[in-house]
């Protein structure tokens, strides 16, 4: 009877073994097959003026402000373009995972604007990049009527739409292209187009810890050859302290608002370029 159980005792043994190592084998096998996300390539939302891929968490409140100072090429007579500032506020809510919302005023134009972005995709172990959607929409209000007696309420507005793919090729490097269209529903000079296509690239280098690099730059396909604004090139330093992301900026466009700085970049780099910041705090 001893035998019979201590048989049976070692048949239960040797099943329970041959079964605890077939689940450890799924366990490898599951490992090995999950997909594995990447971080974020970029810290902040914006590269410079430039929309990253980065979207705020579900239920995460940012607050941005915006500071571009006048053109540095007047020195003194505007104290390096500090009298001659632009300021934008900025509010961005995370609605649901993966969707943002915002709210924004800037100075320049008096311009109102709003906008939506969406991550589509995340750079992971199964597929190689970031990816997002962003569109915005512009009012401009500083147009008056005893200027223009024809206009319109369409008239003032603008929109923006961006597909942003972006990649984290290592802890140090990030970059992106964004396929940009923007529209402008009232254009004041004759060289400006209503529809325009663009293209966005951007990129950052982090150099210590908490500091990086940003450089990014839209190539306007459609503007036209005399036209008096430039294509924005913009060259940034992000720090970061805490809860805050504090970018140092130097850009050849003064507004913020995409098609602000993609359509009317005034600027020509090394002759008039517009110093600025930009400071970001979650809550």
């Amino acid at each position: 009877m001893k035998a019979y159980l201590f048989s049976i005792s070692i048949t239960f043994l040797s099943l329970n073994a041959v079964f605890a190592q077939d689940d450890l084998l799924n366990e490898l096998e599951q490992s090995t097959t999950e997909e594995v996300y990447e971080q974020p390539a970029f810290k902040a939302m914006k590269i410079g003026n430039l929309q990253s891929t980065k979207v705020a968490s579900k239920g995460d409140l940012y607050m941005y402000v915006s500071h571009r100072f006048g053109t540095l090429k007047d020195g003194l007579t505007t104290f390096f373009g500090f009298d001659n500032a632009n300021t934008k506020i900025q509010l961005v809510y995370g609605i649901y995972e993966g969707i943002q919302i915002g709210i924004a005023r800037e100075s320049i134009r008096k311009t109102y604007s709003s906008h939506i972005k969406a991550k589509l995709m995340g750079q992971s172990t199964n597929f190689p990049f970031n990816v997002a959607a962003y569109a915005t929409a512009n009012i401009r209000t500083d147009l008056r009527e005893e200027q223009y007696p024809l206009l319109e309420f369409g008239d003032r507005m603008s929109y923006a739409t961006q597909l942003l793919i972006s990649r984290k090729f290592s802890n140090r490097f990030s970059f992106e292209i964004a396929p940009t269209y923007v529209r402008q529903n009232l254009v004041l000079e004759s060289f400006q187009n209503h529809n325009q296509l663009a293209l966005g690239a951007g990129g950052r280098l982090k150099v210590s810890k908490r500091m990086s690099i940003n450089l990014d730059y839209v190539y306007n396909f459609s503007r036209h050859k005399n036209s008096i604004y430039n294509d924005p090139l913009t060259l940034g330093l992000d720090i970061e302290t805490g809860g805050h992301v504090f970018q140092l900026l130097f850009s050849n466009a003064q507004s913020t608002n995409e098609p602000g700085f993609i359509s009317n970049a005034e600027g020509k780099w090394l002759e008039d370029v517009f110093f600025g910041f930009n400071i970001v705090r979650v809550f």
